[in-house]
């Protein structure tokens, strides 16, 4: 049931950014080409918690469209030599490489801007300011910026990140994203938030420990990306300081906690049960 719902979300939210993208004019292409791929699931997290909620697709589509072009646009600007240097994403050159580094910023402003517009859409008019408010939270200085601003500063420290450090530092660059689209359908319901929060929490540390994984076991040409580079950089990961076997007992016991965290709901949020297991089962 989640492959085909992660499949069906992934393809409703991008058709509705792309359509928003085709009226935009001279970046139109590299906007398209940027949120051209990827798994879909924080554009996921938002549809299907919604549907938890009572609230049809055709509203939250609008929100899963906003959450994978903030998405989109922290992975071009993340690529970037300034920062992380990638020349691979998703298995295709990053945009920087296909086009040039002004391009690949511009895309990243016009993505950004353009995820605030179609939270002013109408289908979402009742929840539009409580979901622009807190996007500008989880997106901005206090949130996926703050903790992007951390990694950065990382690299230079002469001291290793201890792990309450990294546990706070991906808190706001991985799982500040991730718990927004997954709070954003009770917020659409005008719902108490509590239990996506407690899920989504779990689950973004999970997700982050995994990729940490992945970066040393994993195969480059799955992962879409080039692998090994933490590890090359001499730079402190959950696998680093806790061990490669040690830290996929650390993301199983979240994604148990995840899943409990769902028991309100009791059967009707099994897809996102089966969501959190996917998350420790991947292989990019």
């Amino acid at each position: 049931m989640f492959k085909s719902r992660l499949d069906a979300t992934s393809q409703a939210a991008r058709a509705c950014l792309h359509g928003e993208i085709s009226r935009k004019g001279a970046l139109a292409e590299p906007m398209k080409y940027a949120t051209g791929g990827g798994k879909g699931l924080r554009g996921f997290l938002v549809m299907e918690s919604a549907h938890l909620h009572g609230v049809p697709d055709g509203r939250s589509v609008w929100v899963a469209a906003t959450i994978e072009a903030v998405h989109a646009y922290s992975l071009v600007h993340d690529d970037m030599p300034c920062m992380d240097d990638d020349d691979l994403r998703r298995g295709l050159p990053t945009v920087h490489k296909k086009w040039d580094e002004a391009t690949a910023v511009l895309v990243g402003d016009a993505l950004q801007t353009l995820a605030f517009e179609l939270l002013t859409h109408g289908a979402i008019a009742d929840a539009r300011i409580p979901l622009i408010r807190s996007l500008t939270v989880a997106a901005g200085q206090l949130g996926m910026v703050h903790g992007q601003a951390l990694d950065i500063a990382a690299e230079t420290a002469k001291v290793p990140l201890t792990l309450d450090e990294i546990t706070h530092l991906q808190a706001g660059k991985t799982g500040a994203l991730i718990c927004w689209s997954a709070e954003a359908g009770a917020v659409l319901a005008g719902a108490d938030t509590q239990p996506m929060t407690d899920y989504a929490t779990a689950l973004g540390l999970a997700f982050q420990i995994w990729d940490d994984v992945l970066d040393v076991e994993g195969d480059a040409a799955a992962v879409g990306k080039a692998v090994g580079k933490d590890a090359d950089a001499g730079k402190a990961t959950f696998v680093s300081l806790l061990g490669l076997e040690a830290a996929k007992t650390r993301a199983e016991d979240l994604i148990t906690n995840a899943c409990d965290a769902l028991s309100p709901y009791g059967e009707r949020a099994d897809t996102l049960r089966e969501a959190a297991r996917f998350v420790i089962q991947r292989d990019r």
